[in-house]
């Protein structure tokens, strides 16, 4: 541990605070998924004894069956309550990470049941078998950018503003905040903390997030890698829809930010957060494919209209105000940087059968410390 903790001084990661994790039980849900097996690679280098409750991967390739780590898993639904509370009392976690989830907003419109029991009751499983932990201090929940009662409007959505959801994915994480409340409230109040209980709980909402080691179905950035990679054009829905897309490194330094802050007790971070870019303005899904072909010339597409397609937003953007002046986190790379990284990571795959992963963690951290040393 002392040498862990010299090469985290030597990285100046002290300035971030995440050398807390040395050492930590931390429970990820969610694991085998796309930003829950990031997390968990950067947490296991940062020392933490981390443990997985997910479903079995559903794609193939999969980023977490490549990263080959050391976490314990388990692999079940959260929705089996029993299930779920014999491992979450054998991991007992000091922190909880809750990724789990069903992610994609087309397929809520084919299975709206799956949907909300995976969002909703897993989450209400997940937060009762907490509960239990005797020695759990933080919890953390991942919802998404699209909790908000969306009017499309030029303004950013902050964390006070009303939530909503037209379509079953977005209602669901909408009830999972409500819920997180709620829980707050009624069991983990920061106003009784160190008193009636030892636990705070924060929610966190992100922009779309992209990064290597995504094969998920109906998401643009694995849509665009499959297609090139088997020589076809890559089919475009929605041109001009605007999102705030991020890698997936960027909110994720945010969560363990804010996953530090809940450790040390500090009462007042247990809230909302948003964790999106910089710019406002967001890109369009026509300026991500055209950013994509100038990195990689391999990359062809041709627009789909579809009159019948189910209802997804043109317009969402966050404001991440709260996140910098509270919390200290700020994004590290631009859009250019952001797709730069993502295509250097699936050609690194594609191509040499290279895993970029840790490397791009280390070249992450190395930023937030040179972004520390300024500040």
């Amino acid at each position: 541990m002392e040498e862990r903790q010299r090469s985290l001084e030597n990285l100046g990661l002290t300035m971030t605070g995440l050398e807390a994790y040395g050492g930590k039980r931390v429970l990820v849900t969610g694991h085998t998924g796309f930003k829950g097996s990031w997390l968990c690679t950067w947490l296991e280098k940062l020392g933490a004894e981390v443990t997985g409750i997910a479903l079995a991967p559903n794609t193939e390739p999969s980023h977490f069956a490549l990263l080959n780590t050391r976490m314990k898993s388990h692999l079940l639904d959260i929705r089996d309550r029993d299930a779920l509370l014999h491992a979450v009392k054998q991991a007992d976690p000091e922190i909880v990470f809750h990724l789990a989830a069903q992610p994609l907003v087309r397929a809520s419109y084919a299975d709206p049941y799956e949907t909300y029991t995976s969002n909703v009751t897993g989450t209400l499983n997940v937060l009762d078998a907490c509960r239990a932990c005797d020695d759990l201090r933080a919890i953390v929940v991942i919802t998404t950018d699209k909790v908000y009662d969306n009017r499309e409007w030029e303004w950013a959505y902050r964390e006070n503003d009303a939530l909503g959801g037209h379509d079953p994915y977005s209602s669901s994480k909408a009830c999972v905040e409500l819920l997180c409340n709620s829980w707050r409230m009624s069991f983990f109040n920061p106003a009784g903390y160190g008193s009636d209980h030892n636990v705070l709980l924060a929610t966190t909402r992100a922009g779309n997030v992209v990064g290597g080691g995504d094969w998920a179905v109906d998401r643009l950035i694995p849509d665009i890698v499959k297609a090139t990679v088997g020589g076809e054009e890559v089919e475009i829905r929605n041109p001009r829809a605007t999102r705030p897309w991020q890698h997936v490194l960027e909110p994720l330094a945010g969560y363990l930010q804010l996953g530090v802050r809940l450790i040390n007790g500090e009462r007042e971070f247990a809230s909302a957060w948003n964790f999106s870019p910089d710019n406002l303005e967001g890109c369009d899904v026509i300026s991500v494919v055209h950013s994509m072909q100038a990195i990689w010339p391999a990359v062809h597409y041709r627009i789909k209209q579809d009159e019948h397609a189910p209802h997804e937003a043109m317009l969402l953007r966050l404001d991440n105000a709260k996140a910098r002046t509270r919390l200290g986190w700020r994004p590290q790379w631009n859009a250019d940087a952001t797709f730069r990284e993502t295509i250097r990571w699936y050609r690194a795959w594609y191509e040499e059968r290279t895993v970029l992963t840790t490397q791009q963690i280390e070249e992450y951290e190395r930023l937030i410390t040179q972004t520390a040393e300024v500040d």
